[in-house]
Formats: C-alpha cells, sequence, structure tokens
C-alpha cells in the first residue's frame, strides 16, 4: 500500500510547477523523491545537508521573500532539534511555512528514540498560531499538504505516519468527522487510530469523531457531539497521550465532563521491536483501547 511518504515527494513536485511562490527545502533526508524536481527547478528546491537548524532558518528568510516554503524531514529533526528556530525564525518574525513531516512517534523503531518524536505535536502546540494536520491516509495527506499550501503565509504541520487507515474520508483541514452517534459517550479519534478506534468500540452505543486537524480544536465539533451524548470524552492520539485534554476541557468548560487522554506513553521503550509492538505496548491496538474505553465508560452502562 502506498504510503503518505510515498504521496508527498509527487504531490509536492507537482505543486512546484502548480505555483511559482512554492519552494522545497530538504535536509537530506528524502532528497531522492526530488531528483527530477530538483533538476527542473534548482532554485526552488534545497538540500541544506544535515543542518536542520539552518532548514528551519532558510525557510523562514524564503518566506520573508515572499515564498511559500514547505520542509520536510524526521519529526525529530523538523520540531524537536531546530525548535528554538522555530519558535523565533518563525514564530518571532511572524513568518509562514509548511513543515512536512515523517516517522511519526516511532514509524522507524530500529532508529531509536533519536528517531522518535511522539511529543511534536505537544511541543508545537505550546506555539502560537500554528495550524496542526495529523492525516490518516495518503489522500488525506495530500488534500492537507495542498490546503496548507493554498492557506496564505500561515504555520502549518503536516504530520505524516507509515500508520493509515485503511480508507480515506473527506477532509476540509477544520472540522471533526462524525463516523458513528451514539449516546453514552464520545470518542475522538485523530489521525491513523481511526480504524483501531472503530473496531475497539464496535457495538458500543457511543459517538466517534474523527480529526485529522487538531489545531485550531473544532471546540463547536465536540461539543454539537456531547449534546447527543453523554458528555464524558475519550482522546485517542497516535501521539504523546493528553495532548489535547486541555482543548477538550475548554470546549466543555460550562459542561460537567470527564476526559480520558489516550496515547504514546512518556515512557521510552529501548527494545526496537516493530511498528505494531509499539503500538500493543502503548495500549493503542483495538483490544487494548476496547478495555480502556470500556472501563473508562462503564459507568455510563455501555
Amino acid at each position: 500500500m502506498e504510503t503518505m511518504r510515498d504521496r508527498f515527494a509527487p504531490v509536492a513536485s507537482r505543486l512546484l510547477e502548480e505555483d511559482p511562490r512554492v519552494a522545497v527545502l530538504l535536509a537530506e533526508i528524502g532528497k531522492d523523491g526530488f531528483s527530477e524536481a530538483l533538476r527542473a527547478h534548482p532554485d526552488r528546491v534545497i538540500n541544506v545537508g544535515i543542518r536542520e537548524q539552518l532548514l528551519i532558518g532558510a525557510a523562514a528568510g524564503l518566506a520573508l521573500t515572499g515564498l511559500r516554503p514547505i520542509v520536510h524531514t524526521f519529526a525529530s529533526f523538523l520540531v524537536e532539534r531546530p525548535f528554538e528556530q522555530v519558535k523565533l525564525d518563525l514564530g518571532h518574525q511572524d513568518t509562514g511555512a509548511v513543515l512536512v513531516s515523517a516517522a511519526a512517534s516511532f514509524d522507524w523503531p530500529t532508529g531509536g528514540v533519536t528517531h522518535m518524536a511522539p511529543g511534536d505535536i505537544a511541543l508545537l502546540d505550546t506555539l502560537d498560531g500554528w495550524t496542526l494536520h495529523v492525516p490518516g491516509h495518503p489522500d488525506e495527506a495530500e488534500t492537507l499538504l495542498r490546503h496548507a499550501v493554498a492557506a496564505g503565509d500561515d504555520k502549518v504541520y503536516v504530520r505524516l505516519s507509515l500508520q493509515a487507515n485503511r480508507d480515506p474520508l473527506t477532509v476540509d483541514g477544520e472540522h471533526f468527522l462524525t463516523v458513528r452517534e451514539g449516546r453514552a459517550g464520545v470518542v475522538l479519534a485523530v489521525g491513523p487510530v481511526l480504524d483501531a478506534v472503530l473496531a475497539a468500540t464496535k457495538g458500543l452505543d457511543v459517538t466517534v469523531l474523527y480529526a485529522t486537524t487538531v489545531r485550531p480544536f473544532d471546540a463547536a465539533g465536540l461539543r454539537r457531539a456531547t449534546e447527543a451524548a453523554r458528555p464524558d470524552v475519550v482522546l485517542v492520539e497516535p501521539y504523546l497521550a493528553g495532548t489535547s485534554t486541555a482543548a477538550v476541557s475548554e470546549a466543555l468548560s460550562d459542561v460537567p465532563h470527564r476526559v480520558l487522554g489516550l496515547g504514546v506513553a512518556r515512557r521510552e521503550l529501548r527494545r526496537y521491536g516493530t511498528i505494531e509492538e509499539h503500538v500493543a505496548a502503548h495500549g493503542l491496538d483495538a483490544g487494548s483501547l476496547r478495555e480502556r474505553i470500556g472501563a473508562f465508560l462503564a459507568p455510563a452502562r455501555v
């Protein structure tokens, strides 16, 4: 099956052809996917080498000249390593860029913790003005990337993962989608965890919402869902557990509610293993999710 990252280079290359404002910046990782684009647009496809701080600084500089930079590398090198540049060169200078990551929370387990970034969304959420997309399928990734490039000069993060749902949904870069309706609570599934959540909640009387854009947080969409269901919310995120629990609580600040945040635990798993083993170790497989969701919503008699 084609991955989100497989889709990225061809789509970004087409965007270079379609929009003269678009530039692509790389730090070695992913450069082979842009060999043709580099020959066609040597002034707008730039590989800075293994210099991630420079990667962000150069993107900000290009943005100041009026270009719309798409910046790509692994999440740990795109968000964590050059975070000061993300904060200052993009944030403080109020310049825009589209950061597109790969490797997600643990897509390359053999790379170890240096190549894992379960805290990327939480870290970017400490900054103002970022739009954060977490697609769950290559089609959604393409839609959200195109949306991000066309959005103007905003600061946008698109989180690509090898994990994906079987089928794409129609996403708009703003709103949560209602996938299933029920009365005993709301389960909000983010990006590639949707299939596992649907399997885990099969037969349960719960509403399942699907999010591919987590910032801005669709507070109105969550409120509508809780109007028809008990306002107990289970949040299932493919990154650091609890990243959006504060956003849920703020959205329901005037409504008595409970919230459970499920996701990647803070503990470091030091054995390489496989993606599937990491998913299970963090309790994000369908069986574990069903047990945890059922236990949390037990007072609602699901």
